[in-house]
């Protein structure tokens, strides 16, 4: 095993190398920067974890990536939201939907207005899809092929956004 200072010698000559790996998982300097600083720390933790006959670089390479990944995880889990209603209504909801304000119900009227002024054969797919449907699902129960499901979709969803284009809603 390397000696202390060779072990830190040779990890301060990875310091550019591993700033620029930083840049491309995090691009943002700021970011790339504190990942640097957490591997370089995580690094000097676990010297002793560390064999001569393994590439260095690969291992230090190896552990920043881990620390990205992990902390990816970390901030998705914590912007994961847990809809306990009994018919998961708030999960289909966008984060910013608007509905605390006279504006935003307004716009759903609107819309509920405009998908019920289509035709069944685009109504029904569209809406079992916001309902949560899988292209799948609504071509097995409509009896259709999955492919004229989806441009049932589309369509749909193309003529809506048609309908609605000078509402806030969809022109953000």
């Amino acid at each position: 095993m390397k000696t202390k200072v060779a072990f830190e010698k040779q990890l301060l000559g990875l310091q550019d190398n591993m700033f620029n790996f930083a840049l491309t998982l995090t691009a943002d300097r700021e970011e790339a920067k504190d990942l640097l600083q957490e591997t370089t720390l995580r690094v000097l933790d676990n010297r002793e974890k560390y064999y001569e006959n393994v590439n260095f670089k690969g291992w230090v390479f190896t552990i920043m990536h881990n620390i990205f990944v992990n902390n990816y995880r970390k901030i998705v889990r914590s912007q994961t939201i847990i809809d306990k209603t009994e018919n998961l209504y708030h999960l289909n909801l966008p984060q910013d939907s608007g509905f605390d304000t006279p504006d935003g119900a307004y716009t759903i009227k609107e819309i509920n207005k405009a998908i019920n002024s289509f035709t069944d054969e685009y109504k029904v797919p569209f809406s079992m899809h916001v309902s949560g449907y899988k292209y799948e699902e609504i071509a097995n129960h409509l009896d259709l092929p999955i492919g004229t499901v989806k441009s049932r979709i589309f369509f749909a969803r193309k003529r809506l956004k048609e309908m609605l284009k000078d509402f806030r809603f969809y022109s953000e």
